[in-house]
């Protein structure tokens, strides 16, 4: 709706409950969907590929992460984060030994239930940008004022 809020996520896995984490996450998610959209539509620079594009970060490759933590400050429930890593993958030559390294990045999102079981799935930047802006568009549908006829999204 415009505005930094707080969005507290949580995380089903086949149907069953599998962690919540995030709580004050809104603005986050919100600043890096608008990241990712930027940085695919920015050409050149070392990422000649779209998918290859995120957004810059400082010194780090962690694009999030997003952990409960209880009222006393206590953390548990669940944790999900995402982090960019450099992948080189060797592309062989038409003939003979020669060939050459290609990098790609992609974003490996991590998600670990309250039991401690994990996750993982690897995105390029397109892939990315469309789970944070299903997650937006899930928050924002469900702070929307309520219309007759309008359901809450829960799953």
């Amino acid at each position: 709706m415009g505005s930094p809020y707080e969005v507290t996520l949580e995380l089903h896995r086949d149907g069953a409950p599998y962690g919540t984490v995030g709580e004050r996450c809104g603005w986050f998610l919100t600043r890096l969907a608008r990241g990712v959209a930027k940085a695919r539509a920015e050409g050149g620079g070392p990422w000649p590929d779209p998918d290859d594009r995120f957004p810059d970060l400082p010194d780090e490759e962690e694009l999030f992460a997003f952990r409960y933590r209880t009222r006393n400050g206590l953390v548990g429930g669940g944790e999900l984060r995402c982090r960019l890593r450099t992948i080189p993958v060797w592309i062989p030559g038409g003939r003979g030994p020669s060939g050459e390294w290609r990098l790609t990045r992609r974003a490996f999102l991590e998600a670990w239930g309250s039991g401690g079981v994990g996750l993982r799935a690897v995105l390029t930047s397109a892939e990315l940008g469309g789970f944070v802006d299903a997650l937006v568009a899930e928050a924002e549908e469900c702070l929307s004022p309520q219309k007759p006829g309008n359901s809450v999204r829960t799953s």
